[in-house]
């Protein structure tokens, strides 16, 4: 497979041979049935230079050529407002959320979220495009989000979030001193009948799995600073999982957190590790801790 700018093109394998271009795409670029429907209606794949048919059959050697761009009105309102943006390319865009704003919309023609200021940001780019969100941080937490800048992007990073094959690394700043340097929380999570947001520990809900590391101790203000990688994404996973060891986020008081020392959830989507979906580059993107997360690590 061989990307440049908007244009992906692949020659088809012996494996290939015979079967339908609309299964070879499948196979080859995790297309499914109604993004590869789409290309057909808008002729956006080409086979040995000519339009083809989704049941068209490829022989080895073939020439698929598959156009990415998308002209699309977008779904979220335009709002103008800083966006830090760590990395984007002509498929994917990773940006720092700050903490208080949250990720999309709940409604339509809402604004003050994340999701507006990329709507904006691809506006003054020239780029008409749906604002496409891969996963999602609670309104306090701060850190990396990813967003698809296409919709083979977004099916393909769907796929990479699910199969683990995105690592999303945080840090918190916990109450208490851990006793184990290392170790891992190993808990299933589900709803809390008594109240409408909150979750807990629950045998009957979905497996949840937390790595942690001890990164500071302080004595004196009884904190530990973590550094934290999910094996699951559950909802509120990382505040319900260190609540439950004793250890609530500081600032986190709809799980026991207090504000004595800084005045939101003190957990930050660090830095996401992966491969770019499509030229296979190992990708490092850090999002710096923000200014009162960083002040309390200074003072522990």
């Amino acid at each position: 497979m061989i990307i440049k700018g908007h244009t992906l093109s692949l020659k088809v394998g012996e494996q290939h041979q015979g079967i339908s271009l609309s299964q070879c795409l499948k196979d080859e670029v995790s297309a499914s049935k109604p993004i590869i429907h789409f290309w057909m209606e808008h002729q956006k794949v080409r086979l040995n230079q000519k339009p083809a048919h989704h049941a068209a059959k490829v022989s080895e050697g073939d020439q698929i050529i598959i156009d990415l761009f998308e002209t699309e009105e977008s779904d979220v309102t335009p709002e103008y407002g800083e966006l830090e943006v760590l990395f984007e390319d002509e498929h994917l865009l990773i940006v720092q959320k700050p903490a208080g704003r949250p990720t999309h919309p709940n409604e339509k023609r809402q604004t003050g979220t994340l999701a507006n200021l990329v709507a904006f940001h691809f506006q003054a780019n020239g780029e008409e495009k749906r604002v496409r969100h891969i996963h999602r941080l609670d309104q306090d937490t701060s850190g990396t989000v990813i967003f698809a800048k296409h919709r083979l992007a977004h099916a393909v990073l769907d796929q990479m979030l699910s199969k683990k094959l995105i690592k999303r690394t945080y840090m918190a700043i916990a109450q208490g001193l851990f006793q184990k340097k290392k170790g891992t929380i190993n808990a299933a999570i589900g709803r809390d009948k008594h109240h409408a947001v909150r979750r807990r520990i629950s045998p009957t809900g979905q497996s949840a799995l937390t790595h942690f590391e001890v990164i500071k101790r302080n004595k004196r203000l009884q904190m530990t600073a973590v550094k934290l990688q999910l094996e699951t994404g559950r909802t509120h996973q990382i505040r319900v999982h260190l609540s439950s060891a004793g250890h609530p986020l500081a600032g986190d008081t709809l799980y026991g957190g207090m504000r004595e020392h800084i005045n939101r959830c003190a957990l930050h989507a660090q830095q996401v590790d992966m491969k770019h979906p499509f030229t296979g580059e190992q990708l490092t993107i850090e999002a710096p801790l923000p200014a009162d997360m960083a002040e309390l690590m200074d003072n522990m």
